[in-house]
């Protein structure tokens, strides 16, 4: 579509009529596998969600939720909330940080850009260090391009080279730490027979150091600071592996590993960041890399005390806030996504009203709306954020706030004021990356109840609801061989699966508003998360933009 024969209008749908008050509930982790012991939505009650499942095929399908068809390398690449939030809210595919990152290190672009260039100036006399999640898993970070990014820098100059690594457990099996850093190790002890004075510094589990997001536990980002920055944790170990294999063996797993150093004969830490440095964080997803970004690029900063705030150059793997322009130095440019569905709705005089908890309220605004933050016009919209439990694992208290999402979005159709009540839903996934099964049952009954409680205010009003999913979680929570079975532990225990699926998810479209005749096509058998944007504009009474992908629905009978 060419700049000059652009529009924000709408054409007006031939057979669906606008005014309709619309539903859309977006139930992160709930994907759609085959029942069985694992399948916590399939153990759980819910009848809501089942009566959807066995009604009308017309109104219920399944739509892919991960690889390509959000944007990311391969099929082998599970979704995430991010990326599953871009394409629900743009219509289109756009490539996403994972492929970014591929394309950019395969060409040695990269090494040309302003924000390699930026770090490059302390190359010659001062500390490269490198932050990040230390995973397989693809959904922050990989290990082989933490790889070939330390390659790539001690070929340009980097002379002493930092490593503060983050354990995984949660997008990977837990223990699998171990070999990761083994295979950093290795890579580090090569960079030093080629002269590169390359070591790990510190590292620490994800939940429980550096990897906060929407400011919901400050005290985590503070210990990755304290160890990464200032080179103190409670623990110090002359060597990382062993560090690994001693707190895991103290009762630790990966996701709340303590904060450690490394240090030398003398006990002191071999890598405090220090004025004249270079830093990187390497993670390429943006939400729990925001917090730490600040840490260490604000200098008027009161989230807890830095200590020193020390004068370095740093830059994030990409822009992890385009609103706030933050960092301001990157090596990776984020993926440009304009005219999301949300923009031309308000363009077009929807009224939209958007709501979830913290863990997830940005993924239902900021993400939703192309990684931009705040309202594209505060007239027609309002987003209401509530705030989450804090200081404690989900599983504690595996209802979240999603019956209070459901109130206010009850709240938000009976008042009339709104054209489309935007919900995300968190338990599936919140719970679900616990691997605590039985809350995570619990948790899908209580996203259930919350469902119904919207359909019921839909129904009220005589309106339209979809409810769909972001990415798989809570429908298999158990690590399978080849052929579908649970693996087993040495023990003979079960192993649970903590991540993200590659499962498709749901979709479902109805209530009174529906317009007679429309129905799920047949053929788009391949259609994803993208796609959605196009339904719901169609449901609105608009055609979408012909780039968009496209609808999943037909009128029939016209």
């Amino acid at each position: 579509m060419g700049i000059t024969d652009f529009s924000w209008k709408l054409a007006d749908h031939p057979n669906i009529p606008k005014g309709k008050t619309i539903a859309l509930i977006v139930l992160d982790g709930w994907g759609e596998a085959s029942p069985d012991p694992y399948n916590c939505i399939h153990v759980a009650d819910t009848p809501t969600m089942d009566s959807l499942k066995k009604g009308n095929p017309d109104y219920w399908r399944l739509v892919r939720a991960h690889g390509t068809a959000v944007g990311l390398p391969t099929e082998d690449d599970m979704g995430n909330s991010e990326v599953g939030h871009n394409a629900l809210g743009a219509g289109r595919i756009f490539a996403q940080g994972a492929k970014l990152v591929d394309a950019a290190l395969a060409s040695g672009k990269i090494y040309d850009g302003e924000g390699f260039n930026y770090i490059k100036e302390c190359f010659e006399t001062n500390t490269l260090h490198l932050i990040g999640l230390l995973s397989d898993g693809g959904v922050h970070s990989r290990l082989d391009q933490l790889q070939l990014l330390l390659k790539g820098a001690s070929e340009k100059g980097a002379k002493r080279i930092r490593v503060h690594f983050l354990t995984d457990g949660r997008d990977v099996l837990d223990g699998s730490s171990v070999a990761f850093v083994e295979a950093l190790e290795q890579d580090l002890e090569q960079l030093r027979k080629k002269g590169v004075d390359a070591r790990i510094a510190s590292g620490g589990g994800r939940m429980y150091v550096t990897m906060d997001r929407y400011e919901n536990d400050w005290g985590v980002v503070k210990r990755g600071w304290d160890a990464q920055v200032l080179g103190e944790a409670p623990y110090k170990f002359k060597s990382a592996v062993e560090a690994v294999k001693k707190l895991r063996a103290d009762g630790h797993n990966d996701q709340y590993l303590p904060p450690f150093v490394i240090v030398d004969e003398n006990e002191k830490p071999v890598g405090p960041v220090v004025d004249g440095d270079a830093v990187v964080t390497v993670n390429f997803r943006a939400d729990r890399m925001t917090m730490v970004a600040k840490a260490l690029e604000y200098e008027n900063f009161d989230s807890f005390d830095r200590v020193r705030f020390p004068k370095i150059r740093y830059a994030g793997m990409l822009q992890y806030d385009g609103e706030l322009k933050l960092p301001s130095h990157y090596l990776v440019s984020p993926p440009e996504i304009d005219r999301t569905s949300g923009e031309y709705l308000v363009h077009n005089g929807i009224r939209t009203f958007a709501c979830s908890e913290t863990v997830k309220f940005g993924h239902v605004t900021f993400f939703w709306n192309g990684n931009r933050s705040g309202y594209f016009n505060s007239e027609f919209e309002e987003y209401v954020e509530i705030p989450s439990d804090s200081g404690i694992t989900f599983n504690v208290q595996p209802k979240m706030k999603a019956l209070e999402i459901g109130e206010k979005a009850r709240d938000a159709i009976l008042s009339g004021k709104f054209d489309q009540v935007r919900v995300n839903i968190p338990n599936g996934d919140m719970v679900g990356h616990t691997g605590d099964i039985e809350a995570t049952v619990v948790a899908c009954k209580a996203a259930d109840e919350a469902v119904k409680m919207i359909l019921d205010a839909i129904e009220q009003v005589g309106g339209i609801y979809v409810v769909t999913a972001d990415h798989g979680n809570a429908e298999d929570m158990v690590k399978r061989n080849k052929t579908g079975q649970p693996l087993l532990d040495k023990n003979g225990q079960i192993q649970i699966l903590t991540s993200h699926t590659l499962q498709p998810v749901p979709i479902a479209i109805g209530g009174p508003g529906l317009a007679p005749g429309v129905r799920f096509r047949k053929d788009v058998p391949d259609g994803g998360l993208a796609n959605v944007a196009a339904t719901v504009m169609n449901l609105h009474g608009f055609e979408a933009p012909s780039d968009y992908e496209p609808t999943l629905i037909e009128v029939v009978g016209n």
